[in-house]
């Protein structure tokens, strides 16, 4: 049996990135969108994972107050992410303004914001798809790498498996440690994920139906009842994210946009259709790259329903801290099973 499982097993399921994030178990809540509420990174983070925040397009007044939320409601650390793609300036100034202990970045070039995140004292993840990037972002003195494989759920940036990119990132950028995400649901993949030579995992669809999560129920029980063939690998909602493709589940909206020879905007079936309004009272249309959230009401079911191809295996709703619980139980079982199968 692999050295990592042995010490894995014998230290519970902290690894040297999980003692250096100042957590229980290697597990990290992927900073789902606009699910990624303070409510849900807090529960995370005090049931010994990491929770993270979505801020990129929440402007630095609310990113104060998502962050100062989840301090209210945990003493232990968690994370924010930013997309580089867009202007994130003044976000990042805040949070680390606010001394967050750990910073993501998704997208755009690490760059343009590793010194800054790293000279005043945060911990730097950025989120890769292929091996270039990963060799680049180590360039870059990132201190955690993500790698993404093409299972992942919301927007996805490379095409590579996660069986195969994880061990192949491990590999180019040691001994920088490296975060598995994509296909990732329960401890058999927890697991799977150390043997593949990383440190940690990186969960988002397994989080959406957490019942901390915004998520609206609709897109809930869409969820629990997709099989992974009911996701797909598109660009059709792009709305607020140009170019950037993504993996959802498939509804009336791409089927009727595949249909029409996956047409580009502005010339897309139903394009500038008013879904959804939200609890505030603002619209929401067609092909937006925004998830139904709590309080919407209208045709939730046709907006972007961002899954992974691990959905298959998400079944229930249960509060995060069972989740992380379950996960981590799960996972000792496996490397136990694995320990007694390797004995000679």
């Amino acid at each position: 049996m692999d050295d990592s499982l042995s010490e894995s097993l014998g230290r519970g399921l902290r690894t040297d990135l999980s003692a250096r994030l100042g957590i229980a178990v290697p597990v990290v809540q992927a900073p789902v969108g606009s699910a990624a509420a303070p409510g849900l990174a807090a529960a995370v983070s005090a049931a010994g994972g990491l929770g993270m925040l979505a801020l990129t397009w929440s402007g630095a007044g609310r990113a104060r107050d998502g962050v100062r939320a989840v301090r209210r409601r945990t003493h232990r650390p968690f994370g924010v992410n930013l997309v580089l793609d867009f202007p994130v300036d003044d976000i990042l100034a805040v949070c680390l303004q606010e001394t967050v202990p750990v910073v993501s970045t998704f997208w755009g070039d690490p760059a343009s914001v590793s010194r800054r995140i790293r000279d005043a004292g945060a911990l730097h993840m950025h989120t890769v798809g292929s091996v270039p990037e990963a060799l680049h972002a180590a360039a870059c003195g990132v201190d955690v790498i993500v790698a993404q494989g093409w299972e992942a759920g919301g927007h996805v940036r490379g095409t590579t498996t996660t069986m195969v990119l994880v061990p192949a990132v491990a590999d180019a950028v040691h001994p920088i440690p490296v975060m598995a995400a994509g296909g990732i649901a329960d401890g058999r993949g927890v697991a799977a994920a150390l043997a593949l030579g990383a440190q940690g995992v990186w969960l988002g669809t397994r989080f959406l139906t957490a019942t901390q999560a915004r998520t609206h129920p609709r897109y809930r029980e869409r969820l629990l009842a997709a099989g992974a063939d009911d996701t797909v690998h598109t660009r059709c909602f792009d709305g607020g994210w140009p170019g950037a493709p993504h993996r959802a589940l498939r509804n009336t909206t791409v089927q009727r946009w595949e249909a029409a020879g996956c047409p580009p905007a502005p010339g897309r079936p139903g394009e500038g259709d008013v879904l959804t309004v939200d609890d505030e009272g603002r619209p929401h249309r067609r092909y937006e790259d925004l998830i139904p959230l709590p309080g919407m009401t209208g045709d939730v079911a046709d907006m972007a329903l961002y899954a992974g191809q691990s959905v298959a295996l998400v079944r229930d709703i249960r509060p995060a801290e069972s989740l992380v619980s379950e996960l981590t139980a799960q996972t000792l079982d496996v490397i136990a099973g694995l320990r007694r199968t390797a004995r000679p």
